[in-house]
């Protein structure tokens, strides 16, 4: 008898971290919305949503891209275009209408803007994960994101500091479709996107697994509820360098003379708490809730730490720092100009797609190079 309930013990153990987890995450929700407001709550609800849908359906971006960059498998990638269709249908008409209460992804296309979204697609596929990706990565217990993530957010931090320097290189005027006619242009622009990858595919790879159907789904859901709750799109960038600004200046670093950090808005989110910002909860949410899939699925975090060179580990951290620079000169990652740009109507997330494909091409040869997988 003691040897059953010993091993019956032993099984329930998971399960009690599991549901000690998932109350934690409840209780978290909770306490924001008890201390900050209702609406911070739901907001940092919504992030759970994210990383549970992200890391529990396996919907992400760096790697479809380089299933589509590889194989020419455009399954995930159609995903991506399914998600931002629904969400365009409803997001293009509620910006035109919001009478600027909801405001979309609206940034102009300019040089330091290609620029930075090419070196971002080489450095996300360096690390295999975007910027929500790498969010996800960290929460789950993947090591080569819980060390990207950190320098991520210092490289948002600095390239906000030097971004008007940046954009004074030359921009061209902001270009964002609304009404019907955008919306059907953005619609249109989609499915002929689409039905190139179609076209290109190898004929088995001509579907798109239920799965993937399911999180683009729940992900535009998720993406509508923070546009409505929030009143601006699903971003990820300007949370994680907000993150590191938070820590310069606890260090005692000035932050005045800088054009972005000192600018009445950026300040006052320096000073103000963490749980009172839209990007920075729907980012720690996402950590979270990939960390409660990834406890729930296996009952404990079990990545190892993987057999690299230091030469690899060298390029996680330069690829972070990269990363985050590179987004924010380009107006964000692949949430917050591919995602939320195309749906809302933005012509900067088009140009922001093309720059960032062509640069994940390099990325995927790099990777051989630094030590981060066997050459092919």
């Amino acid at each position: 008898m003691a040897e059953t309930t010993f091993d019956g013990g032993a099984q329930a153990a998971p399960h009690l971290r599991r549901a000690a987890l998932a109350g934690a995450a409840l209780l978290a929700v909770f306490a924001v919305a008890l201390f900050a407001g209702a609406r911070y709550g739901v907001l940092l609800a919504i992030g759970l949503g994210f990383g549970i849908a992200l890391e529990g359906l396996r919907f992400g971006f760096a790697g479809p891209w380089r299933a589509l960059l590889l194989r020419r498998e455009p399954a995930g990638v159609l995903a991506q275009l399914l998600a931002i269709a629904l969400v365009a249908a409803v997001a293009i008409p509620l910006v035109s209408s919001g009478g600027g209460e909801i405001v979309g992804a609206h940034a102009p296309v300019g040089w330091a803007m290609v620029g930075g979204a090419f070196v971002f697609g080489a450095a996300m596929q360096v690390v295999l994960g975007c910027g929500s990706g790498t969010l996800v990565n960290a929460g789950s217990g993947n090591p080569v994101g819980l060390l990207a993530l950190p320098f991520f957010a210092v490289g948002s931090f600095l390239g906000a500091t030097h971004l008007l320097w940046w954009t004074e290189l030359g921009t061209l005027p902001v270009v964002a479709l609304g009404g019907t006619t955008g919306l059907l242009a953005t619609l249109a622009a989609l499915g002929v996107v689409a039905a190139v990858l179609l076209a290109l595919a190898p004929p088995e790879a001509r579907r798109i697994p239920r799965r993937l159907v399911i999180a683009a789904v729940a992900v535009a859901l998720l993406a509508l509820a923070n546009l409505v709750v929030s009143g601006q799109p699903w971003g990820v960038v300007y949370g994680l360098g907000l993150w590191a600004a938070k820590g310069a200046a606890a260090l005692g670093a000035d932050l005045s003379g800088s054009a972005f950090w000192s600018a009445p808005a950026n300040a006052a989110r320096v000073e103000a708490s963490l749980f009172t910002d839209v990007t920075s909860l729907t980012n720690i949410g996402i950590i979270a809730g990939a960390l409660v899939v990834a406890t729930w699925r296996a009952g404990g975090l079990s990545e190892r730490l993987p057999r690299l060179p230091v030469r690899a580990w060298i390029a996680v951290m330069v690829a972070g720092l990269a990363m985050g620079y590179s987004s924010r000169l380009a107006f964000g990652c692949n949430v917050g100009a591919f995602f939320s740009g195309i749906s809302t109507g933005s012509l900067h997330g088009w140009a922001w797609f093309a720059a960032a494909l062509a640069g994940s091409a390099l990325g995927l040869r790099l990777r051989p190079l630094v030590g981060l997988e066997a050459r092919r």
